[in-house]
């Protein structure tokens, strides 16, 4: 049997896909192995979000053929549909695969398996309109990713994803109800409905949006919970917060995009929206989501010292950070992209100066996060357990999106434990310590 591995870097939404490949190789007959062992076809899925994941992208392929001379490699993903012929140039590499054309990846393999070489399965995705569709479903998982939509049509300054990905495309409502089905069937206790731009979700079919998409989970009984995916300003009504937050299962986890606290920082980035606005729609979801406002946990990503960005505008970002009271912040230095009108402002940061904000960023979303966790001890939390461990403990997330380790239960299953103490393991990340 023809080996086959394939290494993700990036996105949920490439980690679906990637996912989805395995799949449709195995209906094919080959056999997905994982990517540390040795293999006959090496996939990269590869990430353009950064220079640091184009870096990441580069060095994995040459990875694959380091530890697999013989190796014949395919490349796929965000950064080969921007860069394609530098793809192909690499040693080792047979085919590139463009963003929107990921479901033809066992044709791929079969004809490199042939002997085929400068295969090139890269289209203007510039000008695709049609959702490409493929099913997924991870063996061994107590959640199911679920992908409902791609590209984005935003142009964010600072941001190549647009190039990467194209214009907003939809799944239609009868694919994700056809999805959604699968999951529960399979067994799937939680599904995370997944995006490029997920808050645009339905603008190209038209009279349908987000909250269209998770009432396909309607009469499902083995789906307990619904998670939403890395969430935009843009889009998110009134009508749409109160629908999606008025169905039961939702998860009180909201990853919402901010990128900065600034209002001029966000005018220089084109987000669309100031802060006062974000804060707006924030309060909305809180009031909206049942139980205690403070429970529900409002999540995001902010970049640190993009172009132009003075230390009043750094200040304001950390000053609007402690008024949301974020229950976590993932932070990126800005990292300037070709092709983007950030790319050509004046007055950019150094590294130095980036990488000196970021870590005061991460210090105070540090301290968020803890604040958060300390409402949750001494309440008793539902947890679907994920993971047991070799000392005889579990571990799993509860719907506001916080990892608990308890001392027992099953894989797959609903605990209620008391928290006791807030843990921080040797790289610093937090979670909840129950002891019953």
């Amino acid at each position: 049997m023809i080996r086959v591995s394939i290494t993700t870097l990036g996105c949920r939404v490439n980690s679906y896909e990637s996912d989805a490949m395995a799949g449709l190789l195995r209906s094919h007959g080959f056999e997905v192995v994982p990517d540390n062992e040795p293999a006959d076809i090496s996939i990269v899925n590869t990430c353009t979000v950064t220079n640091i994941a184009d870096r990441k992208s580069r060095q994995m392929i040459s990875r694959c053929r380091k530890l697999n001379p013989d190796t014949k490699t395919i490349v796929t993903g965000c950064w080969a549909q921007r860069n394609p012929a530098e793809a192909m140039r690499l040693p080792g590499v047979r085919a590139v695969i463009g963003s929107s054309m990921k479901s033809r990846v066992a044709e791929a393999a079969l004809d490199v398996l042939d002997g085929k070489t400068g295969i090139d399965l890269v289209a203007d995705v510039m000008h695709e309109h049609s959702f490409e569709e493929m099913s997924a479903i991870a063996e061994g998982r107590t959640r199911a990713y679920l992908k409902i939509q791609d590209g984005c049509s935003r142009f964010c300054s600072y941001c190549a994803i647009p190039f990467a990905r194209g214009a907003v495309r939809s799944r239609s409502l009868d694919s994700v109800r056809r999805e959604m089905e699968r999951l529960n069937d399979a067994g799937f206790a939680e599904v995370v409905l997944t995006g490029i731009h997920l808050t645009d979700y339905g603008r190209d079919i038209g009279n349908v949006d987000l909250a269209d998409a998770v009432a396909c989970a309607e009469g499902l009984s083995g789906i307990k919970r619904i998670r939403l995916g890395s969430l935009e300003p843009h889009g998110l009504t009134d009508g749409m917060i109160s629908r999606i937050t008025a169905e039961p299962r939702i998860c009180r986890q909201f990853h919402l995009s901010l990128q900065s606290g600034s209002s001029t920082v966000l005018s220089r980035m084109k987000r669309g929206y100031d802060a006062d606005e974000y804060a707006d729609i924030v309060s909305k979801i809180r009031h909206s989501c049942p139980g205690e406002r403070s429970r529900t946990a409002i999540t995001t990503d902010v970049i640190a010292g993009f172009a132009g960005e003075t230390p009043e505008e750094h200040k304001e970002t950390m000053a609007f950070m402690e008024r949301i009271g974020f229950a976590r912040v993932h932070v990126f230095p800005y990292s300037r992209r070709s092709g983007t009108l950030a790319d050509r402002m004046p007055d950019q940061l150094t590294n130095a100066e980036k990488s000196a904000r970021a870590q005061e960023l991460i210090s105070l979303g540090k301290e968020l996060e803890r604040r958060f966790l300390q409402g949750f001890i001494g309440s008793a939390e539902e947890v679907l357990v994920e993971t047991a461990h070799r000392d005889g403990t579990v571990s799993g997330l509860t719907d506001t999106y916080v990892r608990v380790f308890a001392p027992h239960g099953e894989p797959n299953t609903f605990i209620k434990p008391i928290i006791r103490s807030i843990k921080e393991d040797r790289n610093g990340e937090l979670s909840l310590l129950s002891d019953n």
